[in-house]
């Protein structure tokens, strides 16, 4: 019961966040999303329980697939291939950590997106500016 009313707040709250987000702002939430589910996956390999981790990691690869997608390679030029790169290598990190149970994988996966959101932020805050 908790479970679901945790999950009733969670949509309520992602609603509200998107409902008059800028593209930007679209692309933090799924940062957060991407990482939280990042922690819920070492918590899940370091305890063991292998179904679960198996379904936050193909959550976080799914994630790591819908930003590859939304990326304009016309016209973001070199930035946003190396930005696909990025993203494409995160998504193998996090398979190897997957099939490997490798937590150093996911730990460099989770540093990499970190830094990345951290660009993001910046992109952010100098379009509020």
């Amino acid at each position: 019961m908790e479970y679901d009313a945790y999950h009733s707040y969670h949509a309520v709250n992602l609603q509200s966040q998107t409902h008059a987000a800028s593209q930007v702002d679209l692309v933090l939430v799924l940062f957060d999303g991407l990482l939280e589910e990042i922690a819920r996956a070492r918590g899940h390999l370091q305890h063991q329980r292998f179904e679960q981790k198996g379904e936050s990691i193909n959550k976080c690869i799914n994630i790591l697939n819908g930003l590859s997608s939304a990326l304009d390679f016309d016209a973001g030029g070199e930035v946003v291939t190396n930005l696909a790169r990025l993203y494409d290598y995160c998504a193998y990190r996090l398979y190897h950590a997957s099939v490997e149970l490798d937590v150093a994988a996911l730990d460099e996966a989770d540093a990499l997106l970190q830094q990345l959101k951290g660009g993001w932020l910046g992109v952010r805050d100098q379009h509020a500016a």
